[in-house]
């Protein structure tokens, strides 16, 4: 195809396309900005006078803003990795609404400063009735990817710019926005207007994957390695077979517009049913599907649904709630074409799951967990705020979602909010929500927040610590009064909720430092408990058969000795969550086999484990799950294991209050030290009324150790 010359290309009307570029999209490029020349001159704009450069007021910008805050939301972060492609080149990244009024902008500080001469600053609108031919006014008339070169600019004020920009679309092809990056024009770069396009996209397939909610998705494209990419086509799915929404790459790849796609179902488009891709899901290794489109062309597809397999599939039992959930919960019954065993199947793992996700299910035969449990079913329905320490990993929400269970509250939402994924920016109204008014391209009223949305349920407030500090004071008013205020609103609405929060942090620390209100911190912490780190726990090998058997790869996978000790002896950073992640690879490649062993383990795994400083001879004992616990008493004081003697040793005096421990083994005599040790132990959590941390903290030893050492003391 021949290429039109770099440098001045073939003009018309005395601008020039930019650079090089095939002759007929030369061609195209220049009739388009003739076009929108046209236009400007019949709307009576002038190219020398300069136009009306004021800003909208504070009031309606900051209007406009709350009505995009959702596209604000998906674009911003985009932004900042576009930012990160073109800083230092003298450019800066516009986003506007649909009607062309800049939201938001980022670039470099010395262009954003003559930017601003010429009015392209947030509050102003750049439609071309407005501005002229531009890349966004322009991208919005012509709904596609536009790039306005120095001169192509109608007015002459614009003419040190180069802007490219593309339109961003909602799933039914409504126009939400454009993204531009504009620059001095002596810096155009011809990759720029790719990065702009992707970018967009990258929003779109945001936007579809929050509006397709619990439905299911079909990713597909022509080459299977595409999909998981921004060039894959994904289209939305109802429950009816029909679809209902489709990202621009589907578009492309169809060949379609978004109204006509919407007109098909999967039987006309692809001559399958719903059916077919719910079978697909339950298969554990499946590869892309093979689909063929009515003129003949064959796609790779892959379907995906935002929600729980099991739910979905009826595969093995819901995860426990010692565990980590594969994905959030799916509505089944909103996906049509199931056999009526399916739907009973379906109907059993519900039931399954009220029966399997309570507090007393998070009981694995670990001590530390059993009297966490213990301590939380005291307060519940007692209107105690409940706050969970422990590492990353470690199962706080699930714990959140055990108390929730139990409660009265229990047919009632549970809201989970983690403060450290949402911006500083936004988690005010993702909390406490905006007035209703117009909502861009999807939603007509404004959006109610979080606080609201668990009104007669749980609030989960994860990783607390990460709150910003002048919204603590919002939230801490909130909780005193009962009373929620939308932004913008003057109207306060009563709210009835249970609050549960959850940190990693050391808030107390925090508190000292200025970073966290103490009055917040006493309102949250009606009762703190810690959940230990997998690693301090006796239940690993409860857990990780667990794990296993809601993964739903078939037949009677088990983790082989090899492996366990592995296990045993890994330190785990990630907690519950590493070990999640590191099983559902492993029960991948082990797939038909009756072991997971290490050749199944990701090679990186292994080298973590081989990096870890070998262990002692104590700590390289198995430490197998303790069996079940007898409780002694009903106050908060930790069980005593049932291997644990229920009288005092007849070989060993019972040590007097306060006496050291260690003089109750001048009895030992001729024993063994093994058996000494034993029966040190023994008098030791003993004297400590089974509380096996006092035990530990007497002896200087970890819990764990009085566990191995009382179990295989008990062995034959």
């Amino acid at each position: 195809m021949p290429l039109a010359e770099t440098g001045p290309a073939p003009s018309r009307g005395g601008w020039t396309a930019p650079v090089a570029m095939p002759q007929d999209l030369a061609q195209a490029h220049l009739e388009r900005i003739e076009q929108s020349h046209l236009r400007c001159a019949a709307l009576g704009l002038s190219r020398v006078e300069r136009p009306d450069y004021e800003p909208m007021l504070r009031g309606d910008l900051n209007l406009a803003q709350e009505r995009n805050l959702r596209l604000f939301s998906r674009a911003a972060p985009v932004m900042e990795l576009l930012l990160e492609q073109i800083v230092n080149t003298d450019s800066m990244i516009v986003l506007t609404d649909a009607q062309g009024t800049i939201l938001h902008t980022v670039g470099d500080d010395s262009f954003m400063a003559r930017a601003n001469k010429v009015a392209l600053s947030p509050g102003v609108n750049w439609a071309e009735q407005s501005k002229g031919t531009n890349a966004v006014g322009t991208a919005l008339v012509e709904e596609r990817p536009t790039l306005v070169h120095a001169s192509e600019h109608f007015m002459h004020i614009n003419s040190f710019l180069t802007c490219s920009a593309a339109p961003i679309f909602d799933p039914r092809g409504n126009i939400l926005g454009v993204l531009d990056v504009s620059g001095d024009q002596r810096s155009y770069h011809q990759h720029t207007m790719g990065l702009v396009r992707m970018s967009a996209r990258m929003i779109e397939n945001h936007w579809l994957t929050d509006d397709s909610g619990d439905r299911l998705r079909l990713h597909f494209h022509i080459r299977p390695e595409f999909i998981g990419t921004l060039l894959e086509g994904i289209l939305v799915v109802g429950s009816d077979g029909r679809i209902q929404g489709a990202n621009r790459a589907a578009l492309d790849l169809l060949d379609m517009s978004s109204a006509s796609v919407r007109l098909h179902t999967l039987d006309s488009l692809f001559n399958i049913n719903l059916g077919v891709l719910v079978d697909h899901l339950r298969a554990p290794l499946a590869q892309p599907m093979r689909l063929q489109l009515p003129n003949g062309r064959l796609l790779h597809a892959s379907p995906r649904v935002t929600g729980a397999l099991q739910r979905l599939t009826g595969l093995g039992e819901p995860l426990p709630a010692s565990s980590v959930p594969l994905a959030t919960e799916v509505p089944v019954e909103r996906l049509a074409g199931l056999s009526g065993a399916e739907e009973r199947a379906r109907a059993d793992a519900a039931a399954a799951e009220s029966r399997l996700s309570g507090l007393h299910y998070l009981a694995t035969g670990d001590a530390q967990i059993e009297s966490v449990v213990r301590k939380v079913q005291r307060i519940l329905n007692r209107d105690i705020p409940l706050m969970i320490l422990g590492e990353t990993g470690t199962g706080k929400e699930l714990l959140a979602r055990a108390v929730h269970q139990d409660s009265h509250r229990a047919k009632q939402p549970f809201v989970a909010v983690n403060c450290a994924s949402i911006p500083e920016t936004l988690i005010e109204a993702e909390l406490f929500g905006y007035e209703e008014g117009a909502f861009t391209g999807a939603r007509r009223k404004g959006a109610t927040g979080r606080i609201l949305q668990a009104n007669g349920g749980t609030l989960f407030l994860d990783e607390i610590g990460d709150m910003p500090l002048g919204l603590q004071a919002h939230l801490l008013r909130v909780l005193q009064e009962r009373c929620v205020t939308p932004l913008g609103s003057q109207k306060s609405i009563p709210v009835d909720i249970a609050v549960v929060s959850a940190t990693h942090r050391d808030l107390r620390g925090m508190i000292e430092q200025g970073k966290f209100r103490e009055d917040l911190y006493y309102r949250l912490n009606g009762l703190v408990v810690r959940l230990p780190a997998l690693r301090d726990r006796s239940d690993l090998a409860v857990v990780a058969r667990r794990i296993l058997s809601t993964l739903g790869v078939g037949g009677d996978l088990q983790i082989s000795p090899a492996v366990m000790a592995l296990f045993q002896r890994y330190q785990w950073p990630g907690n519950v969550r590493q070990l999640a992640t590191v099983l559902r690879t492993a029960a991948v490649m082990a797939a038909g086999e009756p072991q997971i062993t290490e050749q199944h383990l990701s090679d990186d795994f292994l080298d973590d484990v081989r990096r870890q400083p070998p262990p002692s001879p104590a700590a390289a004992e198995p430490a197998f799950a303790s069996p079940a616990t007898a409780y002694a008493g009903s106050g908060f004081s930790e069980p005593v294991p049932a291997w644990a003697p229920s009288a005092p040793a007849a070989r060993l005096p019972q040590p007097a209050p306060g006496e050291p421990v260690a003089e109750a083994a001048s009895a030992a005599g001729s024993r063994t030290l093994g058996e000494a040790e034993i029966d040190l132990i023994r008098a030791a959590v003993e004297a400590a009324q089974g509380n096996i941390s006092l035990a530990s903290k007497q002896l200087g030893i970890s819990r764990n150790t009085i566990y191995r050492k009382l179990r295989w003391a008990t062995k034959p």
